[in-house]
This record gives C-alpha cells, sequence and structure tokens, in this order.
C-alpha cells in the first residue's frame, strides 16, 4: 500500500475529545474516525489489525473444536421475556418494528443460541458443542469512553458451549481458559487469570485482565503466584499475604478486562425447556458456558500496553503492516530518480514475497515522515535515502528499539522475512 493513496491519514494534533491513549493513538494516527461517543469507523490500518485480532481468537477458537456460526444482531422482544431480561437487561436497545414488533439491538446472544441450539440438538450424541461468533454487539452504555474500551458498538466473540454433565462442562472450560491465554499471549498482552463473581450462576467466573495504568478495573493480585481477585469479590487487601501460596504479597493493580469466562449452568436452557434423552432414555438438562473476548476492546488494549509518547508499538502478529518503507527525496533529480526506482524495486519484490508493506511515498519531509512512522507503530521501518543509496544500503529501524543501523540492499528481504 502506497501511503499516499491510502484512506485515512495521520493528524499532526491529538483529537480534543481523546479521554485515553487508545483513543489519541488510533484517531491521530488515521486508525478509527469517531462518528459519536463509544461508536467508530474503522479506516484501512485499524480494520486491518482489528482483521488480525479477530484471525488470532478464530484459530484458537478452532482449535478447541467451537465452529463458527452468525447469529441476527436484532433479535425479537418474547426470547428476551422468556428469560426475564427484557427488563433486567439496562444497555438493551429497543426499538420497533413494522406491525408494532418490540427487537433489541444484540448485547448478548444467549437468547438466540439456546433456542438454536435446541433445534439442532436432539440427543446426548450431539453433545458436547460448541458454537461461536463475530459479531458487532450493540450497548447503550451511560458513559462510553476511553476509545475502544468501552463502546456503544463493538466487536465481540462469545463462544457457547453446551454439555450433559458439569464434569464435562468443567472440563471444557479450563481448555477455554488456556485457550484464552494464547489468545491474549499472542496479540502481545500478558492477561491475568482473575476471580470474579459467577452471579448466579456460579461461585466465580474469570475475567482476564491486563495491567496498566489506565485500567478501569481494580484487581489485588500475588506479585508471586499471580492468583488474582476482581475487588468487587476481593477477600484480599493490597499487603495481605496470598491465601492461595501463603508466601506471596498482594497488591492493588489497574487492569483493563479483555475477556471473560462463565459456567451458566441451566440458567438458559431451563426458561427453553432445552433437554436431551440420556444413554438411561431419560431426560437431562443442558448445561452450559459462555466465553467472551471483545477484539476491539483487545485492540484498544494493546495500544494502551504497547506505546510511547510518539505513538503506538504494535506487536507483530497485530500490526497493521509487517515493514513501514520510507524513501526520502533529494536535490539532485538523477539521485531523487534513483532513490525512487530502488524503493519501488524493493516494495515490488516485498509484494511478491508476502511482506505486507506501507510505503510512504509523499513528498514530505524526512521529519515528518519519521513522525507518522512513529505514530503508526509499524514494528520496522525501512528507509531508502541518498546517504543509505551511497552504501547500497537500506537503515533498518525497528520501532522498539533506539538505534537503526544499515542493511545491505541484496540482504535487506532476507533480514525481513526473518524479523
Amino acid at each position: 500500500m502506497r501511503y499516499s493513496k491510502l484512506f485515512g491519514k495521520t493528524n499532526k494534533n491529538a483529537p480534543h475529545e481523546a479521554d485515553s491513549t487508545n483513543a489519541r493513538f488510533l484517531i491521530q494516527g488515521g486508525f478509527i474516525n469517531q462518528l459519536a461517543a463509544g461508536i467508530f469507523t474503522y479506516l484501512p490500518l485499524g480494520l486491518r489489525v482489528l482483521r488480525k485480532v479477530q484471525k488470532i481468537v478464530r484459530d484458537e477458537m478452532d482449535a478447541v473444536g467451537g465452529q463458527e456460526i452468525l447469529m441476527p444482531a436484532l433479535i425479537p422482544k418474547q426470547l428476551f421475556e422468556t428469560t426475564q431480561r427484557w427488563d433486567s437487561i439496562d444497555v438493551l436497545f429497543k426499538l420497533e418494528g413494522a406491525g408494532g414488533k418490540e427487537f433489541a439491538l444484540g448485547a448478548t446472544h444467549e437468547e438466540v443460541v439456546t433456542p438454536l441450539a435446541q433445534a439442532c440438538v436432539k440427543s446426548y450424541k450431539d453433545l458436547p458443542v460448541m458454537v461461536y461468533q463475530i459479531q458487532d454487539k450493540f450497548r447503550n452504555e451511560a458513559r462510553a469512553k476511553s476509545g475502544l474500551l468501552r463502546g456503544r458498538e463493538f466487536s465481540m466473540k462469545d463462544l457457547y458451549s453446551f454439555h450433559t454433565s458439569q464434569e464435562d462442562l468443567e472440563a471444557y472450560y479450563d481448555k477455554v481458559l488456556e485457550a484464552y491465554l494464547k489468545i491474549f499471549q499472542r496479540c502481545g498482552l500478558d492477561a491475568i487469570v482473575a476471580e470474579a463473581s459467577g452471579g448466579v450462576f456460579s461461585k466465580y467466573s474469570h475475567e482476564f485482565q491486563v495491567a496498566t495504568p489506565n485500567g478501569e478495573d481494580i484487581i489485588y493480585l500475588c506479585e508471586d503466584c499471580r492468583y488474582a481477585q476482581n475487588r468487587e469479590i476481593a477477600i484480599m487487601k493490597e499487603g495481605d499475604v496470598c491465601p492461595k501460596c501463603q508466601k506471596g504479597s498482594i497488591k492493588e493493580v489497574k487492569a483493563i478486562e479483555v475477556g471473560n469466562i462463565f459456567k451458566l449452568s441451566t440458567r438458559f436452557s431451563d426458561p427453553f425447556d432445552f433437554t436431551v434423552t440420556g444413554e438411561d432414555g431419560l431426560q437431562k438438562p443442558v448445561i452450559m458456558g459462555c466465553y467472551g473476548i471483545g477484539p476491539s476492546r483487545v485492540a484498544g488494549s494493546i495500544v494502551e500496553v504497547h506505546h510511547d509518547e510518539r505513538g503506538i508499538i504494535w506487536p507483530k502478529s497485530v500490526a497493521p503492516f509487517d515493514v513501514h518503507l520510507v524513501s526520502l527525496g533529494a536535490r539532485d533529480e538523477h539521485v531523487a530518480a534513483r532513490i525512487l526506482d530502488a524503493t519501488q524495486s524493493l516494495y515490488e519484490d516485498f509484494e511478491r514475497s508476502g511482506i505486507e508493506v506501507l510505503w510512504d511515498d509523499r513528498d514530505a519531509s524526512p521529519g515528518e515522515k519519521f513522525a507518522d512512522a512513529d505514530l503508526i507503530g509499524i514494528p520496522l521501518r525501512l528507509v531508502i535515502s541518498e546517504k543509505t543509496l551511497s552504501a547500497d544500503s537500506v537503515e533498518w529501524k525497528e520501532r522498539n528499539r533506539p538505534d537503526a543501523h544499515l542493511v545491505p540492499l541484496v540482504d535487506v528481504k532476507k533480514e525481513a522475512k526473518l524479523f
């Protein structure tokens, strides 16, 4: 992609409405555009990041037996009435359709997936079954804020599992917990598993929290064994000895919740009278689990964790491009033409090799190009200039390192593929 043709450009000034690091850098860097509070358009750079996060999520959900589906975002009122949640979910966007029929925009999908599974599952032989979707969700947040961290419309992956026994649910729950840790690790996040209230479903659910000074949540964390609890159910306080390992000290930590998992038991299967015929011929209630990750929230959290004063520092796995290629001008027309030819050749070579490259081909100053490269945060910046060309080299600069060095032009493609 040539930067001169990219839809959405950087802005020299930080947006006035930005109330968080991710909002500031993602808007200023040309990744997203704010339409209203908590509502964003993903520009090409931002959409590339979001899709890479979603792909990582898909990989790991498929690996634990999840099958992807796509459910409607428009949900009839009667389904929420069946579970007695039409009036209890205070963030539902409610609307009236033709004929006076009432609907809600999907904030969560237990009311849709449960009767769906009921229609497809007839016997214990059909279970367990696990289905997931990646879909935009809608929540009428009273205080939409913090960029992608608390939106009114946002990307969500929700996985639902259906089992014949509590033991089977427990085993799968643990498997998903490990899969979630892999997802966050692949996204460059060190997620902490924190116990949270299980509500009416179970004693505990589990949240996945990423420590950051700008986090909205408070967790209590053992500095030794990493046992953690959300503040709302915590039996610990800062300075206590860890009740689990009996030696570590408990620390109060600000964090961002990036995922959660619940054992739903029969909370949703009971209202729909969802049972299956067991091996003994008797009807048994179906036991459910629910597992959520917000890819858009993950993207925002990555920025909150991986940045400096100049901009974003994307982990390689989710960066919008692999390489930020920068060509600098020259006063001498012949030299300028040689720089352009060398950059064009390298750009095309990268593309043929499957290396994703953003080429800053603008007629702009070196300072402007370097500042934009730092703001956008692609892991590797390669510069071709009169100075580097005289040495038949390219300047190699990694976004997370202060130093730069020259790499011979003949070797740069190989080095970039290994990077």
